[in-house]
């Protein structure tokens, strides 16, 4: 495969992380890769030995302007966006009471906003070809929610939602959508990547409190390995029929399972009381 013929990947928040792994194992495997990250100083060592290969390019997800700048860029000099990787975000510590609005507003203008921003100028020109990948980085907090950690939860959410909602509208026109959703990886995000509230309230120090303690010591030992979980993602994107969600680390897989069959026993248990909010001849002819 020359160069000319390998996939572009555009990658959001590569100075750490997830983003980086994926960023350095992307090209490991011969593809081309746009690396962005607000201070484009620090991924400058990834494309260094990557010469027309690679592209290290500012990108503020947060900036419409730069976001535009960016895509358009990236297209000028590779003619194409294969794989759109919205990564960039970070977390939040705060029960939901100690939350701060600036805060709060600044991680949803990232962890969503910027994501719909990239999202939206990539999709033009994937929708001209009638093909693309988007992977969206989600969390094991986008599909179960913890104390101390509800705005980013939040944010995740929303994020799944949203990305249901957009493969079901690009499935058509041959673009593929892959929610990844890790649970505790080896990168700076609870370290020096979190925010957290300066208000702690006394009520909350056995629950959000107790919380915000043993995430931020979580740092430096969490299981997963970002190098291993960029792998699992080019698998995922190199498949005919990549899956919707891909869970990451055997933590994510426990939680998820436990979820369900919590959910299956919550509905089993109510399930007369949910049948019963319908008219009744409905239900009866359902």
């Amino acid at each position: 495969m020359t160069d000319r013929q390998s996939p572009v990947w555009f990658i959001t928040g590569c100075s750490t992380g997830l983003g980086r792994a994926l960023a350095t194992t992307v090209l490991a495997h011969g593809h081309r890769a746009v690396v962005t990250a607000r201070d484009p100083g620090q991924v400058a060592d990834i494309v260094a030995d990557h010469a027309g290969r690679a592209l290290a390019l500012a990108l503020d997800v947060t900036d419409p302007q730069q976001v535009r700048a960016a895509v358009g860029r990236a297209e000028a000099t590779f003619g194409r966006i294969d794989v759109l990787v919205n990564n960039a975000g970070y977390g939040y510590l705060a029960a939901i009471e100690e939350g701060e609005d600036d805060e709060v507003r600044a991680l949803f203008d990232t962890n969503v906003f910027g994501l719909i921003d990239v999202t939206r100028a990539v999709l033009p020109g994937m929708r001209a070809r009638r093909a693309g990948r988007i992977v969206n980085v989600s969390s094991l907090g986008g599909l179960a929610a913890f104390g101390a950690t509800g705005y980013y939860h939040a944010t995740k959410f929303a994020v799944e939602g949203l990305s249901e909602s957009l493969a079901a509208e690009v499935a058509p026109l041959g673009i593929k959508v892959t929610l990844v959703e890790p649970a505790a990886f080896r990168t700076n995000w609870s370290g020096p990547s979190m925010r957290q509230s300066a208000l702690a309230l006394d009520d909350y120090a056995a629950t959000a409190g107790a919380r915000r303690a043993s995430t931020l010591a979580t740092y430096g030992r969490q299981p997963g390995d970002p190098t291993r979980a960029a792998a699992a993602v080019i698998r995922a994107v190199e498949a005919e029929e990549p899956p919707l969600r891909l869970l990451l680390g055997k933590v994510a897989l426990d939680v998820v399972e436990a979820r369900i069959d919590a959910l299956k026993t919550t509905m089993d248990t109510w399930r007369e009381v949910t049948l019963g909010a319908d008219y009744p001849q409905e239900a009866a002819a359902g």
